[in-house]
């Protein structure tokens, strides 16, 4: 039976999941590793797999979630999100306009917007009823290698002018991780720096640590 659907935390890791392969049971075993070091949201996001592989897959990893005190959001697909009672859906520029949703889903389910570069789209997205923005990428990401560089400004300049969360995303190393913290970052999303790490425990850790010396309270409180 699903626990109460959780709400989105001030601030933490953001694990993204990676396609690598593996059994739905490794699967879950890898979210509940990244939860185990310190993840706070787990995103579903699975580009090369069966309809029916993403529906068993992400059912199942959002109850590890739940069980495991994390909030689990689905990349782009609303559907898949409503169907398994996710805390909510994170949609990029084409999964479908975000202006209405939050009238249609409640108050309460996470919606997330990819802003890319953009703080006037972060502004829109806030406007229409967006639950977190997020910008990227900030450095080079093996993940999406022909994303346009996102430069520190935008994330100052948004931090500066909106209230809601923000996440940044792209080639994010427990090394570079402080700079966007301290520029205004609530989230730090990662995909492959913990999903493909050998040790996915400690490699969530290491992103974990940037809040413990940032400060874990969130830039908007």
């Amino acid at each position: 039976m699903m626990t109460e659907p959780r709400r989105l935390p001030p601030s933490g890791v953001y694990a993204i999941t990676s396609d690598r392969a593996g059994s739905p049971a490794e699967f879950c075993d890898a979210v509940a590793q990244a939860i185990e070091g310190g993840a706070r949201v787990i995103q579903y996001r699975r580009k090369y797999v069966a309809a029916a592989v993403q529906r068993r897959e992400a059912a199942a990893a959002c109850r590890v979630a739940r069980e495991l005190g994390a909030c689990f959001i689905v990349n782009d697909d609303l559907p898949l999100a409503r169907a398994i009672a996710a805390d909510g859906v994170h949609l990029g520029r084409e999964d479908g306009d975000f202006r209405g949703l939050r009238s249609e889903l409640g108050p309460d389910f996470i919606v997330g917007v990819s802003c890319y570069r953009s703080v006037e789209r972060a502004l829109e997205a806030t406007a229409a009823g967006a639950s977190y923005v997020a910008f990227g990428s900030f450095f080079p990401s093996r993940t999406k290698p022909d994303a346009p560089p996102c430069p520190l400004s935008v994330l100052e300049e948004a931090r500066r002018l909106l209230e809601v969360p923000l996440v940044a995303i792209g080639g994010i190393t427990p090394e570079n991780g402080g700079a966007l913290r301290a520029a205004g970052a609530d989230f730090l999303a990662v995909i492959s720096g913990i999903f493909d790490a050998t040790d996915i425990v400690a490699a969530a850790r290491r992103y974990h640590a940037i809040f413990e010396d940032h400060g874990a309270e969130s830039h908007h409180a």
